[in-house]
């Protein structure tokens, strides 16, 4: 039945002057998700975008596919009539519910736009001339314009549309309207749900992942990098930079004191996230951080770590609770590889009793004791960094 959908957007209608920069981007978006999936037209016009199919399509695949396009809000599978001839469009309205609507004895509504002001019917004249067509041509159906169980809309642009469902998109901003940021992806659940969420924002990310080896292994390194492919299908292709964090970690665990390891090392990761993320042009870090949810992520610890930061950090995560960030990996579709046992570089050197109330000054002086070589390790550590595209 379907060869065509309208692609509808929310907060995109709102950005005056500037709407058509992210109407083009969406568009492009759009696009470039569909590329493998047949040949499609899209096309923008008067606050929709309209997606063609003019070679054989999966339709499944389709969907789900514009579903993973930030910045769209609903997906509206439809029927095109190119004769907008007034008597052709009522035949095509009515075969398209003779065939979606199997039992008939159902209330309905006739929802109208006349995105043509040329057109000589305005739309209530359309609401109640179809209305009326369809309750002559199918008597058991009634009108019901409070609550009906069928909304069939009609929309006259240069064709003809006709539609009666919406499938719900995922809302946000089309990626790249934004600028760009790096997230400090590890393999648990919540940064890759985090760099969904900046992402749905419209921000273009690269990620950050410390490996330590030999105590993590190839198979932790390649659950992040599943990870990352997950979550690009919404965020788009990336950049994944696998910084070997094994020295600094064993240096710091010589140096410091050991309820201070997590804060130490977190700084760390920090510090050279934010040299990573300078070299690419990105404005921002993006972590995975709650606060209250482990020791690393009390107010205290989070201030501790912010205070090596010139970039700002930011942390969609940071209100939720754990649960509410399972459901969103349960839906992004992260959650069963985030569960595997592969533990990464933050588990390994975890002290018994690790400081949950940090004092900076406290931090900083017990960080001279790094002083003898530890920016020879970061700069190591950078320069030695293997780059995945992720696609």
């Amino acid at each position: 039945m379907y060869k065509a959908f309208l692609v509808k957007y929310a907060e995109i209608g709102l950005k005056g002057k500037n709407r058509y920069m992210f109407e083009n981007a969406l568009r492009d978006q759009i696009k470039f998700n569909l590329q493998n999936l047949g040949e499609f037209e899209v096309s923008k016009e008067q606050g929709r975008i309209f997606v063609e199919a003019v070679s054989e399509f999966d339709y499944e695949e389709t969907v789900a596919a514009l579903q993973k396009v930030f910045g769209i809000w609903g997906i509206c599978p439809v029927v095109v009539i190119d004769n907008t001839e007034w008597e052709n469009i009522e035949e095509a309205v009515g075969d398209y519910v003779d065939g979606y609507y199997k039992d008939k004895n159902i209330t309905f509504k006739v929802d109208a736009k006349r995105g043509n002001k040329q057109y000589p019917m305005t739309s209530p004249e359309i609401c109640v001339e179809m209305g009326s067509y369809l309750l002559k041509r199918f008597p058991e159906m009634k009108v019901d314009v409070h609550n009906p169980e069928a909304r069939i809309t009609v929309e006259v642009r240069n064709k003809a549309y006709v539609y009666s469902h919406v499938l719900k998109g995922p809302g946000g901003m089309p990626i790249g309207t934004a600028g760009k940021a790096m997230l400090l992806l590890s393999g648990g659940i919540d940064s890759p749900v985090a760099g969904y969420m900046i992402a749905k924002r419209g921000v273009t990310i690269e990620a950050t992942y410390f490996h330590a080896p030999p105590y993590t292994s190839e198979r932790a390194k390649q659950k992040v990098v599943d990870l990352a492919k997950i979550i690009s299908a919404y965020t788009g292709p990336m950049k994944l930079h696998v910084v070997n964090f094994t020295d600094i970690q064993l240096y710091i665990y010589e140096k410091c004191p050991h309820e201070e390891l997590t804060i130490i090392m977190r700084r760390y990761m920090m510090k050279i996230a934010e040299k990573i993320a300078a070299d690419r042009n990105c404005l921002g870090l993006v972590t995975g951080e709650s606060i209250g949810q482990v020791a690393s992520q009390t107010m205290h610890s989070l201030a501790a770590t912010n205070a090596v930061c010139n970039m700002p950090v930011y942390r969609p995560l940071i209100a939720f609770d754990k649960q509410d960030i399972i459901e969103v990996s349960e839906k992004i579709g992260t959650y069963e590889t985030s569960i595997q046992p592969y533990e990464d570089c933050c588990t390994i050197f975890v002290a018994k009793h690790p400081v949950t109330r940090p004092v900076l000054k406290i931090i900083e002086k017990n960080e001279e004791n790094l002083s003898e070589q530890i920016d020879e390790l970061v700069r190591t550590a950078i320069a030695t960094r293997e780059v995945i595209s992720i696609k």
